[in-house]
């Protein structure tokens, strides 16, 4: 087994006013060559948009893009005709394909929302970019490994252009669970939301990140109760 360990506080910072975000990997004006990205995952951004506010239209390519709002709800328009708002609760796939313009906004004017957004090279390039949402019961996840993302249309959860799957888990206080890895070659990137766990003898507290790779699967214990965010991604793409 491989693993790298990335503390909460060595994540890039940007406090832009209305933007306060933290980048797991290298991202906008925040570099570190030894911080590129994990497998094909590319960008995990921690995300505070103040109320109101947001990121106007701006471009992609090429990226599967994957929003998890943790707090609060989020506008989302596009250059498809899509306008939703994605709550607390719901996850969004954006395959980016061939190109797209789209804006961000908190939906709120009077509350922050928080979210993650995570980028994943695709396996295909140029595809028709393409739109999904979905939402989930919390109690679906309680020491249950809850499906998000996978790259399978037909299974639970919406899916992605990569042999990659998101889950989440909101583990109880004392408890172990272990992780199998869905496909040969791939790792497993696990950011810790909230709650002290222990994984591959690595202790992690809230938002800190361990990746792991070259194993079939992976103990989890759970010191305290919350939620941990798992991308399984090809290290190979």
């Amino acid at each position: 087994m491989q693993q790298e360990f990335h503390a909460a506080s060595t994540r890039g910072f940007a406090d832009h006013g209305w933007l306060k975000a933290k980048h797991s990997f290298s991202f906008a004006s925040w570099f570190n060559r030894y911080r590129m990205h994990f497998g094909a995952l590319r960008v995990l951004n921690d995300d505070i948009v103040a109320p109101g506010m947001g990121f106007g239209k701006h471009p992609h390519d090429n990226m599967e893009i994957i929003t998890i709002p943790l707090k609060g709800s989020l506008k989302h328009e596009d250059s498809m005709g899509f306008s939703e708002v994605i709550h607390a609760g719901e996850v969004q796939v954006m395959s980016a394909g061939t190109g797209i313009y789209h804006s961000e906004f908190n939906a709120s004017q009077t509350e922050e929302i928080n979210l993650f957004q995570l980028w994943i090279f695709p396996n295909q390039q140029e595809v028709t970019p393409r739109y999904q949402q979905l939402g989930y019961e919390n109690s679906d996840m309680k020491d249950a490994f809850l499906q998000l993302v996978s790259p399978n249309p037909a299974d639970d959860g919406l899916w992605i252009h990569q042999t990659a799957w998101i889950h989440m888990i909101d583990m109880s206080p004392n408890t172990t669970q272990t992780y199998s890895l869905k496909h040969p070659g791939n790792g497993v990137y696990f950011m810790n939301i909230e709650g002290e766990k222990v994984i591959a003898k690595q202790t992690l507290g809230s938002r800190d990140a361990l990746g792991v790779w070259e194993t079939p699967n992976v103990e989890i214990q759970a010191n305290e109760q919350g939620r941990l965010l798992l991308i399984e991604v090809p290290m190979q793409f």
